[in-house]
């Protein structure tokens, strides 16, 4: 056995080898997405980087998505034809707008500051992992972008002739007011942008990206425009000038509005090139400089461009496949490369952050992440994470116990270092359990514990858990409380979270505890319907119930961007509690099964992400997981702009392909299992970290593997038989090796 065992990993890591050397970053798609309100975009950005481009195509009659800028969830539309600059910072794959502001465009002739006058189509899109390159119709101005992790950098090769660089701040995706612009010379500019209203928050919740922009060339000409409002008073003298834009040329003045750039024009006598430099910074002007100066000083176009490839393809080369289609790879490093985005760096490259609330400057020696979409993220994602990439993965857990003492409270969607609040439940203490018990295990676990306490417990002025007074005495969250059905289970899966930490704690009594109220989801489960239904505060059912309502994002009674189906099957931390719930393993099977064949499916939206996997929780069905996961992702997952089933929510949907396209997928919370499904390609490696496990790689093969036969026929185990559809996060970080036999047939 050993023998056999040992020429078969042999040949494994021969098979191995030659897909070692390959430059997977080159697979990397960044277009898939950007249509469909996929929400990601197509421009440069590093592993995790403060700094991004992307072009800005949201603004101007010219598009179908049009009108005006402001709530677009995204700055680029891959539908649309007309651009009116570059943004420099951007988030990727949200539902709501915020950032897309500090716009860059090129021009050529007179200044123009008007966005759609100046405006342009464009051609000749090329975007890859680090790189984004157009040419602009108008003026037949080759652009070229790529950054550092806090550092835009453009290329404009402009032809012979007057030719403008334009620094708009007036422009953004969200209708903040506040921007200042200063000329330093006639190669450097900074200035400030106020952003901050995601999700429509209040102005109050504004905030300031800082930037520093530096030209390789000095402007024959420079000046900056505002273009007024009305005001009152004595501001009124300067700040209205007949209703006009109002230009101001060769000046170092500090210009401060709402609507305001700046230019800096050139005479070329032939085709010339200038690179521009944007360090950004949500700290200081300062730190905007010395991030510039820090990551991109001295340095060119091309060698800021082979440094982010490289750093993009040492992370993707985490996960090696073989097999499959070439199609395939693209679609799978593209989705890996979208959960490498969310959640990015914040802090500056001297350590300092804003701190969460304080309004103080934090500093770190390590990485201060943000963008924390929790109700989406933990998931699927964050168990990413842990698995292939747990020093980042570590990090973000640490940043969430600072946000604590910064704030009070865990995250739940926090962006930029402000709370937005946005969606339901309290996540955090999901993420943070699981962390935890896949061995992840070098933060304050104590801590963690009192901050999970604190929000499951507090009944006055708790931001993460509204309705609490109703979950503690009865068990849910009555009609009178938003979105109740949704929100108990919500909360119901966070209770458990709290109880299997504790129970690998040692805190027994709080293990019970809070283990009891993780099911309380079942007093609204409705045996006419078998499903789950919202009660009234007095404990009435709530009359007429429509299981169809909320789909779709629409009007719905009881539960959150979804209906009655969509979140029948969502106790991830309970599933066979419900199976019993439901009328045992044949009726489950039947219920769930209606789901995919009455179409209430929504591959595009979490709370019913994990039901294909479902199916293997019953003996003999697991067939049907496997017929399903393949054809969901050929269906929503595709190489083309609209290759996303939706928002991509900051990676969850991409995280969900990466599981689903290697055969596994976390489907339950709690527990450190994975549920085994069909692999995509003939073999996978992940190469494990050392500092949390003791495996050197986690390896899945497949024998007989095509699009024809997707039925898993046998599962060995280290060359064991294993008789389940499961596996555990411990037997995979050990050095296992997984191979499944597969054939045309379900195996019932």
């Amino acid at each position: 056995m050993y023998r056999t065992l040992f020429l078969f990993l042999t040949l494994f890591s021969l098979s191995m080898s030659s897909v070692v050397s390959q430059e997977y970053a080159t697979y990397v798609n960044p277009f898939i997405g950007t249509s469909n309100y996929g929400a990601t975009f197509p421009g440069p950005i590093t592993p995790r980087g403060m700094a991004s481009i992307t072009p800005f195509n949201v603004a101007g009659k010219q598009n179908k998505l049009e009108k005006d800028s402001r709530w677009h969830s995204t700055p680029y539309v891959n539908e649309n034809t007309f651009l009116t600059g570059f943004s420099q910072v951007n988030l990727s794959g949200v539902g709501c707008p915020d950032l897309g502001v500090i716009l860059v465009m090129p021009t050529t002739g007179e200044v123009e500051t008007n966005h759609l006058k100046y405006g342009t189509t464009y051609s000749n899109e090329i975007a890859k992992a680090g790189y984004y390159s157009n040419t602009l119709d108008k003026y037949q101005v080759k652009t070229e972008f790529t950054a550092s992790k806090r550092v835009g950098v453009s290329k404009f090769t402009f032809p012979k002739g007057q030719s403008n660089i334009l620094l708009n701040l007036g422009l953004g995706l969200t209708n903040e007011e506040g921007a200042m612009v200063q000329i330093i010379s006639p190669t450097e500019i900074e200035g400030m942008r106020s952003v901050g209203s995601f999700c429509y928050n209040s102005p109050e919740d504004a905030y300031p990206v800082y930037f520093v922009a530096k030209f390789s060339k000095p402007a024959d000409k420079f000046g900056a425009w505002k273009k007024p409002r009305t005001y009152e008073g004595e501001e009124a003298k300067w700040m209205t000038y007949n209703g006009k834009t109002r230009i101001m040329e060769q000046t170092t003045k500090m210009v401060v509005g709402d609507s305001i750039g700046s230019y800096f024009s050139y005479h070329f006598d032939k085709e010339e090139t200038i690179e521009v430099k944007i360090g950004v910074s949500y700290v200081s002007i300062k730190n905007a400089r010395e991030n510039l100066e820090t990551e991109t000083a001295n340095k060119s176009f091309d060698a800021i461009y082979k440094d982010t490839f490289n750093e993009w393809n040492t992370l993707l080369s985490r996960v090696k496949v073989k097999g499959g289609t070439e199609e395939d790879k693209i679609n799978f490093y593209t989705a890996l490369y979208h959960t490498l985005i969310h959640p990015n760096t914040l802090n500056d490259s001297n350590g300092d952050y804003p701190e969460i609330k304080t309004g103080k400057t934090g500093h770190t020696s390590g990485t201060r992440y943000t963008v924390f979409s929790l109700w989406d993220t933990y998931r699927n994602l964050h168990q990413l994470m842990s698995l292939v990439y747990p020093e980042q993965q570590s990090d973000m857990v640490k940043n969430m116990l600072s946000m604590y003492d910064e704030n009070g409270w865990l995250p739940k969607w926090e962006l930029n270092s402000t709370e937005t609040f946005t969606m339901v439940g309290d996540p955090a203490g999901i993420v943070i359990a699981d962390t935890y018990l896949k061995g992840i295990q070098d933060f304050d676990v104590q801590k963690a514990y009192k901050a999970m306490l604190k929000s499951a417990n507090q009944l006055d002025n708790n931001p993460l858990r509204p309705g609490l007074k109703n979950y503690l005495e009865k068990g849910y969250l009555t009609t009178d409380d938003g979105g109740s059905v949704s929100t108990t289970q919500e909360y119901n899966a966070s209770d458990y979270a709290i109880a299997v930490l504790a129970k690998k704690l040692g805190k027994k009594n709080d293990y019970k505890t809070y283990k009891k109220r993780s099911i309380s989801y079942r007093k609204l489960f409705d045996k006419s319907f078998k499903l789950l239904r919202p009660r009234n505060s007095d404990g009435s059912f709530y009359k007429p119930f429509d299981p169809l309502a909320g789909a779709n994002f629409t009007k719905s009674v009881g539960f959150i961007e979804g209906n009655a189906w969509q979140y029948a099957f969502m106790a991830p931390h309970d599933i066979n509690g419900l199976i019993k719930l439901m009328g045992g393993d044949k009726s489950f099977v039947k219920q769930l099964q209606k789901v995919f064949d009455d179409n209430q499916f929504d591959m595009a939206n979490e709370p019913d992400i994990a039901y294909p996997f479902l199916f293997n929780y019953v003996k003999g069905e697991a067939w049907r997981s496997q017929k399903l996961v393949r054809e969901l992702s050929n269906q929503y997952f595709q190489n083309k702009p609209a290759g996303l089933p939706g928002n991509d929510d900051t990676g969850t949907m991409s995280a969900w392909l990466v599981y689903a396209m290697m055969g596994i997928y976390p489907a339950s919370i709690g527990d450190n299992v994975y549920q085994i499904t069909s692999p995509v390609f003939d073999a996978i490696e992940i190469q494990l970290d050392n500092k949390y496990y003791s495996g050197k790689t986690l390896k899945i093969t497949t024998k007989n593997n095509s699009k024809e036969n997707r039925y898993i026929q046998s599962i060995k185990l280290n060359n064991k038989t294993l008789n389940r559809y499961y596996v555990t996060h411990e037997e995979l970080v050990n050095g296992a090796v997984l191979e499944l036999e597969m054939g045309n047939q379900p195996k019932k």
